[in-house]
């Protein structure tokens, strides 16, 4: 089997840069060792705004608010091929103390967005024990189940490999280029390979991995199910949200766990959300969790991923360390590296998502 782009990784990020390479008109299979989209991406909340954006890096902020504006064309071209709804509303984010209000209202402001000072019973009755809130009417959300589930769908439908428990053993490099993988099915041959692995990057890369810091936060949720409408909008306090859904759904997130590879649930972990959700909307404080789960995203030094060229084998591509934002960044990582491979005009500056390399020396060692 060949193609022009062999893709490891069937996440979020990894399916949306197929999607967005093949409607360039290339060749492309996916490959997954396990099942298209179930890892981070799938345990995700799907809040497609940051997390108290105002305090990262340019560098985050430029790929955040790239995806926030493709995010509503791309979602409804994939339902219009897919007729699965992703469940992309603007339901809006509503920021409760202690946070930086100012500094906050002043970054909205710097990028055209809508942020207003409030008490927490203009909102919602519920909300009353909040004397005050940041309401940031234009923050949106996806069901990232549906989501993945439409992504897949569009690239099979147009004959795109979405090969899934197919593990690659290794990167298959001659000559200084990338020429494919081998999985434990047998080779595949390519003219160009995509690690978007995820947490697992750096792993899959192996002896190529140069100084490509991604590692594994174990993140964990809990899931609440109410009346619909009990929560219209969803909350933000300290590094803790919830997520309402249109049926009663609530998602409350999520843990930051440097734990290594262990993606197990702990009863600690669920005390501690059910106690930030509870804070948040008091109501739950007497509702029972319908579940728990846990995912392990792709962390990197500020969160700054890396979407770039290996700086010493050709057609080796790295797409990951997207941490909390890979369904945020989606659309807008896609495009960055497909026009990046193309050479294509960016929609923005790019070097600080470069892949860093090892010192010669050190690098000498390990080849």
């Amino acid at each position: 089997m060949k193609a022009d782009f062999v893709i490891a990784g069937a996440g979020v990020i990894g399916l949306a840069t197929a999607w967005e390479l093949h409607r360039s008109g290339a060749s492309v299979v996916v490959l997954d060792r396990g099942l298209a989209g179930r890892e981070a991406s799938w345990a995700g909340g799907g809040m497609l705004f940051p997390l108290s954006a105002w305090k990262y890096a340019d560098a985050v902020t430029a790929l955040t608010e790239l995806g926030r504006k493709l995010y509503p064309d791309w979602v409804a071209e994939l339902r219009q091929a897919t007729n699965i709804d992703p469940e992309y509303r603007e339901t809006g984010l509503v920021v409760l103390p202690p946070a930086d209000f100012e500094r906050a209202r002043a970054w909205c402001a710097k990028r055209d967005l809508h942020a207003n000072l409030m008490v927490g019973a203009d909102l919602s009755p519920l909300l009353s024990v909040h004397p005050q809130a940041l309401w940031l009417p234009h923050a949106a959300q996806v069901r990232n189940p549906r989501l993945l589930r439409a992504l897949v769908t569009a690239l099979r439908a147009r004959d795109v490999p979405v090969r899934e428990h197919c593990e690659i053993k290794e990167i298959m490099v001659a000559a200084g280029r990338a020429t494919g993988v081998m999985t434990a099915q047998g080779p595949i041959s390519a003219g160009t390979v995509i690690v978007c692995a995820g947490a697992w990057s750096r792993a899959l890369l192996g002896q190529y991995a140069e100084a490509a810091d991604i590692f594994p936060v174990r993140g964990q949720m809990l899931l609440y199910k109410t009346a619909p409408g009990t929560l219209p909008a969803m909350l933000l306090q300290r590094d803790y949200y919830l997520i309402p859904r249109g049926d009663g759904h609530i998602l409350a997130g999520s843990t930051k766990e440097h734990r290594g590879f262990e993606n197990t649930t702990t009863a600690g972990a669920a005390a501690e959300l059910h106690a930030a959700a509870s804070a948040m909307l008091p109501v739950l404080a007497v509702v029972a969790p319908v579940g728990q789960w846990a995912g392990l995203r792709p962390g990197s030094p500020a969160n700054i991923p890396i979407m770039a060229a290996h700086p010493r084998i050709e057609n080796l591509y790295l797409n990951s360390g997207h941490f909390r934002y890979g369904l945020t960044m989606a659309p807008a990582a896609a495009l960055v590296l497909a026009n990046l491979i193309i050479g294509r005009p960016q929609p923005l500056e790019t070097p600080a998502y470069a892949w860093p390399r090892v010192h010669q020396s050190v690098a000498a060692d390990i080849n």
